[in-house]
């Protein structure tokens, strides 16, 4: 019901502003720019479900070799007792704990584009439990908004623009983003466990996000220790040696097993592409939406009216220029991408500014289009109180990214 009122919220409120400009700025231009980025969305919306088809029909054979191999079981069998603390609708060591797994380790790895593709399995399967299927179950919404929550541990993309963009040390905003993308994390987690009245201090919870917290800590103890020049190169090759090694292990462990692995992946594969038809319509709908929100420049008036409110108080106000950013983020990734780097080439990549959009950029993931994707994939309509704790945990890894920026650039 949130997301319906919001998505045609987006639409009148970029009218009245464009009637505006065109009255009392005679911006005869504005509504031609706003029928353009419905077209330009539209098509951005297609191409992007279908660049999704490649990467998904990979993955999805790739989770179909793991699973008859056993890999993905065992997975499911380590995580068990925190996940089924978590998503106790889910029956217990349940196959679709793996995938979970699978989509949080490649999110932590910062490694999108296999993200995408698991989180989609994981989704389609807790919809196999789902008694009610067009409306988001708690498990479905609990996954959702810690994939949206984005804890990211190696933010290899943001590191590489850095470094393409000139930084002295592109690794630089490494810390920073580990940091805000936690807070984001347990934010997001809070705010599903009080709508489920989940138990957080439940031992083994707690014995599984200490555990994550000593990984945290001992990471940014190590790439503390090592040359920062060294951090960007590390990062990278750690990261997809742990992937491809995951790969080896699904299709090791298949032949083990005397899985036939190609008649496997061919059949999990065949998967990807009516997955990514399914979600062109959602994804359109949401990124047209976004378009003329943008275009109409309610966006650059809600940015600047905050950054008159800051200046008022007296408050330092050098972060408002990476605030487009900060409000781009939960609507379009590659929207936000774009400003990440227009901020970074205005200011100067090592500018606070540029620091701070990267941070901002890193801190969480793209609520409304992992809402549109996810819960589109499936048939999901009525998504609940997901869109609001993914704008909560949002909220959370911005604040928070603003406030370690300052700690550590200012």
């Amino acid at each position: 019901m949130v997301l319906n009122y919001l998505w045609a919220a987006f639409f009148l409120i970029a009218f009245v502003i464009a009637l505006f400009q065109l009255i009392f700025f005679q911006d005869v231009d504005i509504f031609q720019k706003l029928v353009a980025s419905t077209f330009d969305n539209a098509k951005l919306g297609f191409e992007i479900s279908l660049g999704l088809t490649g990467v998904m029909t990979l993955w999805l054979g790739l989770m179909k070799v793991g699973e008859r191999g056993g890999v993905v079981a065992i997975l499911a069998r380590w995580v068990g007792p925190f996940f089924h603390r978590l998503f106790p609708e889910i029956p217990k060591n349940h196959p679709v704990f793996g995938s979970i797994l699978m989509n949080f380790s490649a999110n932590m790895l910062g490694l999108d584009n296999a993200a995408t593709p698991l989180g989609l399995k994981a989704m389609r399967e807790m919809q196999e439990l789902n008694p009610d299927k067009e409306t988001a179950s708690n498990a479905q919404i609990m996954f959702l908004v810690l994939n949206t929550s984005g804890l990211t541990i190696i933010p290899i993309s943001i590191m590489v623009f850095r470094a393409q963009l000139g930084a002295a040390d592109p690794s630089d905003i490494f810390i920073p983003i580990l940091l805000a993308t936690f807070f984001s994390t347990v934010v997001g987690l809070i705010s599903v466990a009080l709508y489920q009245r989940i138990n957080l201090f439940d031992r083994v919870i707690v014995a599984y996000l200490g555990t994550l917290l000593v990984l945290i800590v001992g990471l940014i103890y190590y790439f503390t220790t090592i040359p920062q020049e060294q951090v960007s190169v590390i990062s990278t090759v750690v990261s997809n040696v742990i992937l491809f090694s995951i790969i080896i292990s699904f299709i090791g462990l298949a032949l083990i097993r005397k899985v036939n692995v190609y008649e496997a992946f061919i059949e999990g594969a065949k998967e990807g592409f009516s997955v990514a038809i399914t979600i062109i319509p959602y994804l359109v709908a949401i990124l047209v939406a976004i378009g003329v929100f943008r275009t109409s420049g309610a966006l650059d008036m809600v940015v600047d009216g905050i950054g008159y409110l800051v200046g008022l108080t007296g408050m330092n106000t050098d972060f408002v220029p990476a605030l487009p950013v900060a409000f781009m983020k939960p609507l379009s990734g590659s929207g936000a991408r774009g400003l990440m780097v227009e901020a970074m080439t205005s200011y100067g990549v090592d500018s606070f500014v540029g620091r701070l959009a990267s941070a901002i950029q890193g801190s969480t993931e793209t609520t409304f289009y992992v809402l549109a994707v996810y819960f589109g994939s499936v048939g999901v309509r009525k998504s609940r109180y997901a869109l609001t704790c993914g704008l909560i945990a949002d909220l959370a890894g911005i604040v928070a990214a603003i406030f370690i920026a300052y700690l550590f650039f200012h």
